[in-house]
């Protein structure tokens, strides 16, 4: 699984640009990104494929400093939370492998994030300030209709992501 980060995360945490992504399959790619909300860092994280989207709230130095760990238990919390089966989750991050850092995966998935960003900002009355977990707000930017590039008319994260897990559970 690649997860590439955007150049202020980057900045951010220090690093030097790491290497542009090799994996062809979007449906194993993330481009996170850091994002302030109510004055708190926050990470938040963008599916190159299907555009979910979900956010961690508050973030610790410490946790910053394990970015594939943040990333999983995000993800994992935020699927959960949307009603997939823990077991499918599990799957999915099984079978995308070893986390690989890279730079972002385009101007397409960049756009996704942008976008996801600004419906972060809209929808800043779900978030939930007691915990890093946002499963209301993951949920009002996932509902939210949107074109997606490989998917036809309008769609919602959450159904694109549902998708996506179907298609990895079939073709293994």
């Amino acid at each position: 699984m690649e997860l590439g980060l955007t150049f202020p995360l980057q900045r951010f945490l220090k690093q030097k640009p790491p290497a542009y992504g090799i994996e062809p399959d979007r449906r194993f790619c993330w481009d996170l990104h850091i994002i302030d909300l109510r004055g708190r860092h926050c990470l938040l994280a963008v599916h190159c494929h299907s555009r979910y989207t979900f956010v961690r709230y508050d973030v610790s130095p410490f946790q910053w400093a394990d970015i594939p760990g943040l990333f999983r238990e995000g993800l994992t919390d935020s699927l959960t939370a949307a009603g997939f089966a823990p077991d499918a989750v599990q799957e999915y991050l099984r079978q995308a492998g070893e986390v690989q850092i890279t730079r972002t995966h385009g101007r397409r998935e960049v756009a996704f994030l942008n976008r996801a960003w600004e419906d972060v900002l809209a929808l800043d009355l779900c978030l939930d300030a007691s915990s890093q977990a946002q499963p209301l707000l993951d949920h009002a930017v996932n509902t939210r209709p949107a074109r997606c590039v490989g998917f036809e008319g309008l769609g919602t994260g959450l159904e694109r992501m549902a998708a996506t897990l179907r298609e990895r559970k079939a073709s293994k």
